[in-house]
């Protein structure tokens, strides 16, 4: 149960960046030597990327917790195809950044896995990884392009030059992971540019990539190296708390050491766009390569903006916060945004069911949404349908509203962020 908030104030150090935790377990895995992972995503999504390197013979111990910035975990590389056959099924639990770039590496290991799921990934769409894949050498069952997927690698995948219709980070990530095993120069060119995570961890691992605009491509028989890195903040985690010191009047939130790859970093303006106040310190570039730094967060009078297609893949994540952000005040209307169909749910159903349950207008498109700040939510039971950024996107939406708002399976908020409820109380006014 969410209650109303007056406002919210305070320093907030947002977990291990997701995308980047489950990229650096996986180099960290087929590198040559060991390697130290620092602030690694203490999340379930990222813990089911662990079990199932571990379930390929990767030998990964926890060295290190600290609550406020993550796991360091020391990583026994084995090479490159040097994982191992596994004894069982591997389980990715909810997420699908692990199975779909997890496939790109297996795709390219002569032997056959199985990798499967809980309920809400069994539902996910898999040929877009699938289909190129293919083409690489490797073959798929898989129930109806859906997990459970069984996979049989190719000792010699051809390289391949790949043009998705959509744009995906993970789809991108799972061919180019491929391309590194392959012989030959794979390529990835992508419709819109998406999160280039993938591209900056192979090259800390010691990688040449090649990058201009949307085109990736990357040389097949590099060698990884071993290296100790540190996970910067999750943006994505911490655009919770930038929404909530958006939406209520007199709140300020500084949010520390987060992550300010430019590809991650749209939240920033379109925040700005809605009438926040905005202010992104000087970034400091660690040995990732992944910028890092300091966000302040402060309340302005909010307006009505539009998110076009174009700027979809940038804020992909952040939809439904900011959809929560509108019932603040303002307005927003999205579209191009057909993607958040094929999350761990409908999230454009959900979202608007949720929001509406709570009192908000909102209109459901087919590629998008649109939400008019016309009255007060006033609170209300909600479902999260084992979606985690729902989950946190109704509770900030709740602070607004003139009534408590309960969230059924709000649990599913620990796939990425297990602390966000007790940090939410602790910003509180």
């Amino acid at each position: 149960m969410v209650a109303p908030a007056s406002r919210v104030q305070g320093r907030v150090r947002p977990p291990g960046d997701k995308s980047i935790s489950h990229r650096y377990a996986m180099l960290a895995a087929i590198a040559d030597g060991s390697s130290v992972l620092r602030g690694y995503s203490t999340g379930a999504d990222c813990a089911s990327t662990l079990r199932c390197l571990r379930g390929l013979g990767v030998e990964i111990h926890e060295i290190g917790r600290d609550p406020a910035r993550g796991l360091d975990l020391r990583v026994a590389g084995r090479g490159v195809r040097g994982l191992s056959v596994p004894a069982a099924t591997l389980d990715a639990g909810n997420s699908g950044s692990t199975i779909r770039m997890l496939s790109g590496i297996l795709a390219a290991h002569p032997f056959q896995t199985t990798l499967t799921g809980d309920d809400s990934l069994r539902r996910r769409p898999m040929r877009r990884i699938i289909e190129p894949l293919e083409r690489m050498g490797a073959r798929f069952t898989s129930a109806d392009g859906r997990p459970p997927l069984t996979i049989e690698g190719t000792a010699r995948p051809s390289s391949i030059a790949f043009a998705p219709e959509i744009p995906s980070a993970q789809v991108k990530s799972a061919v180019i992971l491929a391309g590194l095993h392959a012989e030959g120069t794979t390529s990835v060119r992508e419709p819109l540019p998406t999160r280039d995570h993938t591209e900056r961890a192979l090259q800390a691992f010691g990688v040449t990539v090649g990058s201009a605009g949307n085109l990736v491509t990357i040389e097949g028989g590099q060698r990884l190296s071993g290296r100790e890195l540190t996970v910067p903040g999750d943006i994505s985690s911490a655009a919770f708390w930038m929404v909530a010191a958006a939406a209520l009047p007199g709140s300020e939130i500084v949010i520390e050491e987060v992550g300010l790859n430019p590809s991650r970093t749209s939240i920033l303006d379109v925040l700005r766009r809605f009438g926040a106040r905005v202010d992104a310190g000087a970034s400091t570039e660690g040995d990732l390569g992944e910028p890092m730094g300091t966000i302040v967060v402060r309340y302005e009078v909010l307006r009505d903006i539009t998110i076009a297609p174009d700027e979809v893949p940038g804020v992909i994540d952040e939809l439904p916060v900011l959809a929560a952000l509108a019932t603040h005040g303002g307005g927003l209307t999205v579209t191009g945004a057909q993607e958040l169909r094929v999350k761990e749910s409908d999230r454009i159903s959900a979202l608007a069911d949720g929001l509406r349950r709570m009192g908000a207008d909102i209109e459901e498109q087919a590629d998008g949404f649109r939400v008019r700040a016309t009255r007060r939510l006033h609170g209300g039971d909600v479902e999260a349908h084992e979606d985690h950024r729902l989950a946190m996107a109704f509770a900030i939406a709740a602070l607004g509203a003139s009534g408590p708002t309960t969230i059924h399976g709000a649990a599913a908020a620990a796939v990425s962020y297990p602390e966000f409820f007790s940090v939410l109380e602790s910003l509180r006014v």
